[in-house]
């Protein structure tokens, strides 16, 4: 008698319920509780009162429900009592129900809405710095590399994506990844995932913020020499404290005038000139054609090696590139039809590695060398091109307007002391060290170190023991990703 108070089906039995028999596509289990509602509360005519059948079955769902703890899932009602969504009614207090329209209170996204939805979320500022992150690990080698980390950050995103489901006994239908963190670890492992994730925001907030400042500095300068009818004739090329690039005269023999880091330069003609000249021709890398020379190990004046020691600098790039493990099981649940998350997932990966390559690849052998080095290649690609470009100038007005608009939004943090933290981190990072490559891989090996590769890996490995399902393949294989969230940390700092 003491529990007569409780509801008649609490969310968890009903939402597992409807999870199960997939009637319902919704995984919130708000949406989905069967109510049994006397007929004379039903405010519609006759016609709309609720039906013997299903009256009898709620019947029975209050009785099995009142047979089951909270957490136990001997006694759930099984499928065939709970009634079919036209069925179901939803109970006021004031004496009324109301009938769910649809069978689903929950909007639903068909397959193509998600991936896109996906691939929008994941891809970011990572994009600028791919043509750079490719010279760092060589052009043969950061092609595979990039490949190989898709498809493992995929792997461990899928991971991810059905370690709520391992759990057994126990409905997670509303459980987010620091939920399962906090059921295998807990509340180390929970607090662990959000101050984790915290780092991937926080680094995408102060890269948010250089580049802010980049685009602002270049627009506003287009915008003054343009009013002023100023042009820029500088040997030196660079922008926003960027490290300076120094390019060669044309017609300049290279064994005689290139040295060390510098080229000689008539007095007509700069390296501001020769920029300009070749990226004023077109501004497709389809009609300025690709500058290749394949030397394995041996970099050159203008090519470097296809294979360099710099590569863990791609890694930690491509680690938040491909970085959204944090909340695709939110993204999942709106997928309407959740037995092609597999898929959409799959192919949402496929189109975001398919963007990095197709920018990163294309930059990287389009940047015209000679005469210039592929050294030249800007953290922030579009560094590399002359500020008089009216398209840049369009590019950058357009990224500045989305920043300052999506700024606001990751920033919004009811701590006031984190907030001034924060973008006083973003201010110090833009005037003393804008390589938004650097600070992304940084946070990006930082963060993918333990929601990307230890704990998938790990809640993968004890819920296999668990189910005594453990192999030495899986436990090998699964120990290798860890080794590999460990060394590409590791590599941040030594390469």
């Amino acid at each position: 008698m003491e529990d007569d108070w409780k509801p008649l089906l609490t969310s968890e039995r009903a939402g597992e319920s409807y999870t199960d028999r997939g009637v319902m596509d919704s995984l919130d289990p708000k949406s989905k509780r069967p109510f049994h509602v006397e007929p004379r509360n039903i405010v519609e005519d006759a016609s709309e009162r609720v039906s013997a059948e299903a009256s009898v079955m709620s019947s029975r769902v209050h009785y099995y429900s009142r047979l089951t703890g909270s957490s136990d899932r001997l006694l759930v009602p099984p499928d065939h009592v709970i009634p079919a969504p036209e069925e179901i009614y939803i109970y006021s207090p004031l004496g009324t129900a109301f009938k769910v329209q649809g069978g689903d209170g929950t909007v639903k996204n068909p397959s193509i809405v998600t991936i896109f939805a996906i691939w929008n979320t994941m891809m970011g500022t990572a994009i600028l710095s791919m043509p750079w992150s490719i010279k760092q690990a060589g052009f043969t080698l950061g092609i595979i590399i990039l490949i190989s980390m898709g498809l493992l950050t995929l792997y461990c995103c899928y991971r991810v994506l059905k370690s709520p489901k391992s759990i057994p006994y126990t409905d997670t239908s509303d459980w987010e990844f620091p939920d399962v963190c906090k059921y295998y670890f807990g509340s180390f492992g929970q607090w662990s995932s959000l101050v984790f994730s915290m780092v991937s925001l926080i680094g995408a907030m102060v890269v948010y913020w250089v580049l802010m400042s980049n685009f602002l500095f270049n627009t506003g300068r287009f915008i003054y020499n343009y009013v002023h009818n100023v042009s820029m004739s500088d040997s030196e090329y660079g922008t926003n404290g960027t490290d300076r690039v120094l390019c060669p005269f044309p017609n300049a023999d290279p064994e005689s005038n290139y040295s060390s880091a510098s080229f000689s330069l008539n007095d007509n003609s700069t390296g501001q000139d020769l920029f300009d000249h070749w990226w004023s021709k077109t501004n497709t890398a389809i009609r300025l054609g690709f500058h290749l020379e394949f030397h394995w190990f041996d970099s050159t004046k203008f090519f470097v090696p296809e294979f360099r020691l710099l590569f863990p600098q791609l890694t930690g790039v491509l680690t938040l590139a491909f970085f959204i493990h944090n909340c695709i099981i939110t993204l999942m649940k709106s997928n309407k039809h959740q037995e092609n998350n597999v898929r959409d997932l799959s192919v949402a990966y496929l189109l975001v590695g398919l963007t990095y390559l197709y920018v990163g690849v294309l930059i990287f052998a389009s940047f015209p060398s000679p005469p210039l080095s592929k050294d030249c290649i800007e953290p922030n690609f579009l560094d590399n091109f002359p500020s008089s470009d009216i398209l840049v100038f369009v590019a950058r007005a357009c990224l500045l307007f989305q920043m300052t608009t999506v700024y606001p939004l990751l920033g919004f943090f009811h701590v006031f002391v984190l907030n001034i933290i924060i973008v006083g981190a973003g201010v110090l990072m833009a005037k003393f060290y804008p390589n938004i490559g650097s600070i992304i891989r940084y946070s990006g090996a930082l963060c993918g170190l333990a929601l990307v590769f230890v704990f998938p890996s790990v809640i993968h490995m004890i819920s296999l023991r668990r189910a005594g399902e453990l192999r030495w393949p899986s436990a090998i294989f699964h120990s290798f990703l860890i080794l590999l969230g460990v060394a590409n940390l590791l590599g941040q700092f030594f390469m």
